[in-house]
């Protein structure tokens, strides 16, 4: 690897890192927010669906943007975005601000996510594309889980404010690294009818399996520090060490997925992946009167979900490379579909229930189906060059 592609790769991975702090900053202040703003705790999921509803809705256009003029000028305003509206969240004063600023949030996180990752696949080929798309999206997950484990401390400190200006602070400085980072080569644009992508159904198929890795472990993280305490009478900070595996476990899983797909191809990897991701939301949902069976479902989704990473992204590249971007944004708009809809169910179905166990076994429930729908995703050849 040259000393630019090393430049480019930790570029692209603290980037990743400033931006999936947003993903689940909010989370552990779930409790915090909603008495000093006076809102419920389905109110409280809406924070995560509000950002993953714009996120989602930029995949497309901001892969679109990073295959026309190039990925970085994409993440330079991306950057921009996400610090200005974590100063804004800052300042909010009511309920409806938080939402809105959230929901503004996510137009910078969706565009900025993509663009990393058509960055990367630019930057990079054959099995080392593998590794380092692994390693970019191990930086999204080390962001979001850190930060549960991170603000509990920072909120004791500092107030609840101050978890939102940390994440204003990590934008502009990631923001300030690409100055310095190499230009990707020129992207060679083919006029691939946008139309016909859409209307693949191996696209469609990773997508589900997007919802069922990437989608489940963002609402198992939004949700798992108050499974934990509520279930077992935990202390903030100790649920939240105990609920960042989750997510942190995906700094070493993500990368490691890129080296398993490159050995075995994407379908039995998503396969495996997924089996462990149903035994996981199994022992959420039958492990409420015991600690162990609750932590071994966080090692299991760790796991399970960081896997499927880099043989979701490259395989969608490999499909339309002159597109990839759009591609992988399209891959990841349909599994951020679970974003939307999970989190404020979940909370709505724990208030009517006074339990996280029915919501868990739907959640194993519908994993259980996309296992089956991956039957029909096409062999690939793990050993080829994307």
């Amino acid at each position: 690897m040259s000393s630019a592609q090393r430049l480019a790769l930790c570029s692209a991975c603290a980037f990743g890192f400033a931006i999936s702090t947003n993903y689940t900053n909010h989370a552990p202040l779930a409790t915090t927010l909603a008495g000093t703003f006076g809102f419920n705790l389905a109110a409280a999921g809406l924070l995560t669906t509000g950002i993953f509803l714009t996120h989602g809705a930029m995949q497309i256009p901001g892969g679109f943007l990073a295959d026309r003029i190039g990925p970085k000028p994409v993440i330079a305003a991306a950057a921009i975005l996400i610090c200005l509206t974590n100063v804004a969240i800052s300042f909010a004063a009511s309920y409806q601000q938080l939402l809105f600023w959230k929901v503004f949030t996510g137009l910078g996180t969706g565009a900025g996510f993509v663009a990393g990752a058509r960055y990367v696949a630019t930057m990079f080929a054959g099995p080392r594309l593998h590794l380092a798309q692994g390693l970019y999206g191990g930086s999204l997950l080390l962001g979001s889980g850190f930060v549960i484990f991170a603000v509990p401390i920072v909120f004791s400190a500092f107030g609840w404010q101050s978890a939102f200006l940390a994440s204003a602070i990590l934008a502009a400085a990631a923001g300030a690294l690409w100055l310095v980072t190499p230009h990707p080569p020129a992207l060679a644009h083919k006029a691939t009818p946008l139309g016909g992508m859409l209307s693949n159904p191996q696209l469609w198929l990773l997508g589900l399996a997007q919802m069922a890795s990437f989608g489940l472990v963002i609402v198992v993280g939004v949700w798992v520090t108050t499974y934990l305490g509520k279930s077992f009478d935990l202390p903030l900070k100790t649920a939240g060490r105990i609920g960042s595996l989750v997510l942190l476990m995906g700094i070493a899983t993500r990368p490691l997925g890129g080296t398993v797909v490159s050995r075995y191809g994407a379908r039995p990897t998503l396969q495996v992946s997924l089996a462990l991701n149903i035994l996981a939301c199994l022992l959420f949902g039958i492990g409420a009167g015991s600690l162990g069976r609750a932590s071994a479902g966080v090692l299991l989704l760790g796991i399970g979900c960081g896997l499927p990473y880099a043989a979701l992204f490259n395989r969608a590249a490999a499909l339309y490379p002159a597109r990839a971007g759009a591609a992988m944004g399209l891959v990841n708009m349909l599994g951020i579909i679970m974003i939307l809809t999970a989190p404020p169910l979940i909370g709505q179905m724990v208030e009517w229930t006074g339990t996280f166990q029915s919501s868990f076994l739907a959640l194993g429930a519908f994993t259980a189906l996309v296992w089956i729908a991956t039957f029909a995703i096409h062999h690939d050849d793990p050993h080829r060059s994307v």
